[in-house]
């Protein structure tokens, strides 16, 4: 007997689209959201799109501009640090954890994680490569096997994706982030445990160093215009 496959919603299917424009910077911050044109273009009607913007409010994605529009919420430091702060400390301590519990079908794991961020990498797809991105730090939480971190970590994601996708968007930072990420997966593996904590942790506080360069750049590019 098959189970019930559950249709979703077309809220649902609406909010992940914008959720998806939002993070990869398909819609910039600041840019303002149109209801109507937004359910023309997704053939969908204002509904959804109404919505779809609500959850989008809740989750501090968009706010309002009090003109009875919204517009994509800019980026703020304060709350990028925040969620960095919070980061830098769960990241390597998940590291830690995992390393106690390793497996060989987490080695498979790793394996293919790692290849997909090598085909993202070829293929130049920015939201394959914040996927792929997204993939290797869920694994990690998972190897955790603590589920508080994982459901923590995932309370602010999309706010971690809006800042994954600004650090990809620059070609000359791919490498940089993808062979630290296949170096922590290496030191696990080898039960050089605190040195895979140990660049974690780097791996974290350059990510945030870059956000906030790109942070400043927006902010100075707001002034001018």
């Amino acid at each position: 007997m098959e189970t019930v496959k559950q249709r979703r919603s077309l809220v649902e299917e609406t909010y992940d689209i914008l959720v998806d424009a939002i993070c990869t910077g398909e819609i910039r911050p600041g840019e303002r959201l149109n209801q109507d044109d937004i359910a023309v273009r997704l053939n969908v009607s204002r509904q959804p799109v109404n919505s779809a913007i609500s959850i989008l409010k809740a989750n501090g994605l968009v706010e309002d501009t009090g003109r009875r529009s919204v517009i994509v919420t800019p980026f703020d430091r304060h709350l990028f640090r925040a969620i960095y702060d919070f980061r830098v400390v769960i990241e390597p301590f998940a590291v830690r954890q995992a390393g106690k519990t390793l497996t060989p079908a987490d080695r498979a794991m790793a394996d293919a994680v790692l290849r997909a961020a090598d085909d993202a990498r070829r293929d130049g797809s920015l939201s394959r490569l914040v996927q792929a991105d997204m993939k290797f730090h869920e694994m990690i939480y998972g190897w955790s096997r603590n589920p508080v971190i994982e459901t923590s970590m995932r309370m602010n994601w999309h706010h971690i994706r809006r800042s994954m996708a600004e650090i990809l968007r620059d070609p000359a930072a791919i490498s940089s982030v993808w062979a630290q990420h296949f170096d922590i997966v290496e030191d696990l593996f080898a039960g050089e445990i605190e040195s895979a904590a140990s660049k974690m942790e780097n791996h974290i506080r350059q990510s945030y160093d870059a956000v906030i360069r790109v942070i400043e750049t927006n902010e100075t590019d707001r002034i001018k215009v």
